[in-house]
């Protein structure tokens, strides 16, 4: 853990090293199930959230009779049951594949999403996972930074070779507001032990504005969206 006291542990330090707890192999815990709910109250109430809906809202403005949407990294599945529910609030009809390469993590997902039939959990590898079809939306959420750059931009080449339309991607900005604001508020939450200690080595491994827009250069990607956004995000996008 970050100890607050000391300001040299707070200052930007991306480094690769052992996965996160959440990422490693284990049963299903109180623990990781209180995590997961963690990540999706984080999720909900500092952004990331809104910013999807907002940028659906501006993309899918003819309507299709369905959508197909594919989260990678999903986690607790908090982004695709955000998503099912704002397309319900518009009349719209979707699908989502949501990928995780935890077989424990897929499992308490699908758990968590009972009251969505329109999500489909399937445990895969991000860098490797395929379809025949395309997606309208190929979507990944605080999953970047685990990736080093060559696979990171790999992840990018792969997203929009998946996409027929539109491939959006956030995550944290690195930076000490970053790294003093994950800290602050996972512990004045009373965050679980894997949520607090994830949440700081996240924080310390999240890639700069300069260098997720260099990744996507390397990806390929000629032409892009890439903005900052509350609190402590970024996005990077396809234009529409």
């Amino acid at each position: 853990m970050i100890p607050l006291s000391d300001p040299e542990a707070i200052a930007p330090n991306r480094s690769e090293g052992e996965p996160e707890l959440m990422d490693r192999p284990q049963p299903i815990s109180v623990e990781l199930r209180h995590t997961l709910r963690e990540l999706e109250f984080l999720n909900r109430y500092f952004g990331g959230h809104r910013f999807v809906r907002r940028f659906l809202a501006e993309r899918w403005r003819r309507r299709k009779p369905i959508y197909r949407v594919l989260d990678l990294g999903t986690g607790g599945g908090d982004f695709p049951r955000a998503i099912v529910d704002w397309a319900r609030s518009e009349g719209i009809a979707l699908q989502v594949d949501a990928v995780d390469s935890g077989a424990t993590i897929v499992d308490l997902a699908a758990r968590f999403s009972i009251g969505h039939p329109e999500i489909r959990y399937r445990q895969g590898d991000a860098l490797t996972y395929d379809s025949r079809d395309g997606y309208d939306l190929v979507h990944c959420s605080l999953s970047l930074h685990h990736f080093d750059k060559d696979d990171a931009a790999e992840l990018l080449r792969r997203m929009r070779a998946l996409s027929a339309s539109d491939v959006l991607i956030t995550d944290l900005v690195q930076g000490w507001r970053t790294t003093l604001g994950v800290a602050l508020v996972n512990r004045l939450l009373r965050h679980e032990r894997m949520t607090i200690e994830d949440g700081d080595t996240s924080a310390r491994r999240a890639y700069s504005f300069d260098e997720v827009d260099e990744l996507a250069r390397q990806a390929g990607w000629a032409d892009f969206g890439h903005k900052r956004f509350p609190i402590c995000r970024q996005a990077l996008w396809t234009p529409q």
